[in-house]
């Protein structure tokens, strides 16, 4: 199991919601995002995109102006081409 960093500080909505979708892409199934923001919407944004993408965020942290999601990457069964 491996964390990768995704630093987004200073970045506004919709920036990252978006820059975190696109590197959710490459985390492989059982590994995590971690993601620090400063935008307040992100509490908003990054939960309901991960709803989206059916992947969990494990841990998310709120001090001195920064939020931090621990998102797993959840590992999806692939539907068979029967």
């Amino acid at each position: 199991m491996a964390i990768t960093k995704l630093d987004l500080k200073g970045l506004k909505c919709p920036l990252p919601a978006l820059k975190t979708r696109k590197a959710l892409k490459t985390v492989p199934p059982g590994d995590f995002l971690e993601v620090h923001c400063t935008d307040p919407l992100s509490v908003i944004d990054i939960p309901n995109l991960i709803r989206e993408t059916g992947d969990k965020v494990e841990i998310t942290e709120r001090a001195e102006g920064r939020i931090v999601f621990m998102i797993e990457k959840i590992n999806r069964a692939m539907p068979s081409a029967n």
